[in-house]
Parts: C-alpha cells; structure tokens; sequence
C-alpha cells in the first residue's frame, strides 16, 4: 500500500547538488484540481515512493540489518519480551534468532547485589540487544551480523515504575555471527574501566581494513556509549586483540541538549516516565556514520541539533601517548544545525550522511561534498524512525516503533498503535550498501 497524495507525484530528481532555493516538494499549489482547499498546504510527503515491507504485531522494534540474501534482522530491547534478536520470516511475523536458546529468558535477565539491580553478566546468551551492523564477506571473515548487546533491560516495579538495572561484566557484549551458516563465531566483553556500570551501548560501525593505523590489522568497531546518567562517548575495540578504550567522553559534542522539548506529529514532548518528575529526554551520543574511506566519523546526540565529525584516527589513538585525549578533543568538527534532531544514521557508497528525523517523519542527509544537509524522504507513516540499514536492492530499509508512544516516556500509558513496520525507499543517484571498508 503506498499512502500519498496524487499531488505528491513530484519525486525530488537526485540529490540537491546545486540547489539555490528551498525545495517546495510536497506542497500543494492552490490551483490544483485535487486540493480539498484554495490554500497552498503541506501534504506531508516528499522524495520516493515508500513501500510497506514488514508489520510487527508482537514485540516493538529496535535496531534493523539487511542482509545481502534479503533476510531482515531486527531487535528488540528488554522488558519481558521472549526475546530480543530475530529474524523475519514473512509480512507479518518474525522469530528469535539464532534460536530461541541463545536469547536468554526474561526471569534471568536481572540480578541483585546488596540490594543493588544488576543485569545479567550471561556472556553466552543476548540479554538486550539494541543495535545490528552486518559487514560483507572479506578474505578471513564471513559475511557477518554483529550484535550490540547493552546487557541492561528494564525492570518494572509493583507500581510499574520503570528502572534500567546496572551493567555487569559480561552482560554488555559484541557478537559476530556468521551468516553462512547462522553460528556465532567471536564474543567481545568489556571491562568496567572500559564500559561503566551506567554505560549503554546504542550503534556500532566497522572498518575490518588490515592497514587501519592503531589496529592489530583485524579490525575495529567503533561503538556508541549514550548513558542516560551522564558519561558518553565512544567505545573503539580491536578485533584481533580485544582490547578496548574510550574517547570524547563527555565533550560537549557527544552531550544531550540542555532541557530539549522536541516536536513529534505536532506535539511539544517531555519525558514523562512513571514514578519520576516530568524532565526532558537525557539521551547523549546516538547516531554515527563512517565515511567510505573509514577517515571520519559523523556523529551526534539525539536530543540535539547540530552534526559534528572527527577524524577516526583520532579515536584509534590509544592512552600510551598521553595526549590521545586532548588530541580527540580538539580535532571535534561541527557541521552546524541540520534543522531538527535526529535518530540513527545510516550512509552509502557516495558518501552521503542519512539521518533519521523523528521530529519531520523524514529522512535527511548530509553531503559532505557541498557541506549542508538535504531532504530525502518525508512520509506520516514514519512515526520514529528508530533504525536504518542499505540492502543489497539499493534501498534504505527503516525501522518505524512509535517510540514516543511508549509507555515509558508516558507516565506509564501506552499510546502505541499496532502494527509497528518496516519501510523501504529506493536511494537517489545509485547509491548502494557500503563495502569498501571489508576488504
């Protein structure tokens, strides 16, 4: 089913390259035959046809990964859902994944310590899986889904207050599983130097390159610590090594906007969790995206406005100099506003920035060529877009979770409406899946 008005024909032709006004896609002209007014109005849509791929009528999702055989991976952070990594097995059902086995119960999720909430330290089972980046074939890997695991579901009280438990050792974790033949292959803890007892995993991105600089020649993830508490940044891990460290802790790139009141579908937000003074969203970090060549990182809070980028080999550099910091810091990037806040990223093979735009029911992008953001896609069925991947059909497969309906930010009210869904859209000027960085 494609919602749209027969208005909204006009795709935007390509990428703006050499736009030298404001795009009027979308909006209605007072002369048009099927305007139901004589008023120039906005009828909400812009950029390509979106198609319905996937309905979920179970669990709400989270993170999303497209495979290059078609098959759609999905999360789904915990709560008491059964689990928490799944796989699509048609319009509208899913099921866990690897198997059932390897998502560990709801009653084994939490643990206490003096009195103390802890999430499980289980290594060996995905407790809560927040994000999904699958990475091609190379000459020593597999074609790869890599699984982000926070290791801190939330817990709900006899009241139905909602907490986020603490992590342990062991619980937060990157997994490597082989899509040949669907087994994991190579498990990645992290100790409590590295990632802190209210650290929270949230995207991750790959550079599996042998000539990377400040590498053992295996590999790096670049991994996303947005805690809600108050100490985000970046988590770097060597593949070949295991090793971790932190980099732009706290700076003020990587912070949440101060007392940010966003708009979704019209509407002023503010947090409202049960049991809690209403406040404002606190999330820190959130989306990142390398570029083709692996030389930058764009980054940004979610609750914040601006787009800011650093050289990775900024965040390669490890403590043994003692100016790594200081250098990480001072080689912050901004890009300026983008015109709203944004969710995850994504990007492509020419290099173009995606980000999700809860507040606009879009999708922008950023070109670094021309050094401004772009409109690409605006659709109302995209109601928190809270997880992108490019599939190997050249499309940008988004998943839509109604996040700001959720019971936890409503003061205990669900305002969800199922089906939650997957959306594609062809990409503008053939682009496709980044590969360049998995040989």
């Amino acid at each position: 089913m494609l919602f749209r008005s027969c208005a909204a024909a006009t795709l935007l032709a390509g990428a703006a390259l050499a736009q030298d006004h404001i795009s009027t896609a979308g909006l209605v002209q007072n002369n048009a035959t099927s305007a139901p007014t004589r008023l120039r109005y906005d009828n909400g849509t812009y950029g390509p046809e979106m198609e319905e791929v996937h309905y979920y009528y179970d669990q709400w999702p989270i993170g999303i990964s497209v495979a290059s055989d078609g098959r759609i991976f999905t999360t789904y952070t915990r709560g008491s859902y059964a689990y928490t990594l799944g796989v699509v097995v048609n319009k509208t059902a899913e099921k866990p994944y690897p198997s059932a086995a390897l998502n560990l119960p709801p009653d084994e999720l939490n643990t206490t310590w003096n009195g103390i909430p802890f999430g499980s330290g289980n290594s060996s089972a995905f407790i809560s899986v927040q994000a999904l980046y699958i990475t091609s074939k190379t000459s020593t890997r597999p074609e790869t889904l890599w699984v982000l695991d926070t290791g801190r579901p939330t817990v709900h009280n006899a009241q139905g207050d909602p907490s986020m438990p603490y992590a342990q050792p062991g619980g937060p974790k990157v997994v490597a599983i082989s899509l040949a033949n669907d087994t994991i292959y190579q498990t990645f803890t992290f100790p409590a130097s590295v990632h802190y007892p209210d650290s929270y995993f949230n995207d991750l991105r790959f550079d599996l390159r042998a000539n990377v600089s400040g590498t053992s020649g295996s590999g790096i993830a670049y991994l996303v610590d947005s805690s809600n508490e108050g100490r985000p940044g970046f988590i770097m891990l060597d593949l070949g090594t295991g090793e971790s460290w932190r980099r732009l802790s706290e700076d003020p790139s990587v912070l949440r906007g101060a007392e940010n009141v966003p708009v979704y579908q019209g509407h002023p937000f503010y947090f409202r969790q049960k049991g809690y003074a209403i406040g404002w969203q606190l999330e820190g970090l959130d989306g990142i995206q390398l570029t083709p060549d692996g030389k930058t990182m764009y980054y940004s809070p979610l609750s914040a406005n601006y787009l800011y980028s650093i050289p990775t080999v900024n965040l390669r550099e490890r403590d043994t100099n003692p100016l790594a910091e200081i250098n990480a810091h001072s080689n912050v990037s901004s890009h300026g506003q983008r015109g709203g806040d944004a969710n995850g990223f994504e990007g492509d093979s020419n290099g173009l920035i995606y980000q999700l735009m809860p507040e606009q029911n879009a999708v922008f992008y950023y070109d670094p060529k021309d050094g401004q953001t772009h409109p690409f896609v605006r659709d109302p069925r995209i109601v928190w877009p809270d997880g992108a991947s490019i599939g190997a059909d050249g499309s940008i497969y988004l998943n839509i979770n109604q996040l700001p309906y959720q019971p936890d930010w409503n003061d205990g009210v669900d305002l969800r409406q199922h089906p939650g869904a997957i959306l594609r859209a062809k990409l503008n000027n053939g682009g496709s899946k980044i590969t360049s960085l998995y040989t």
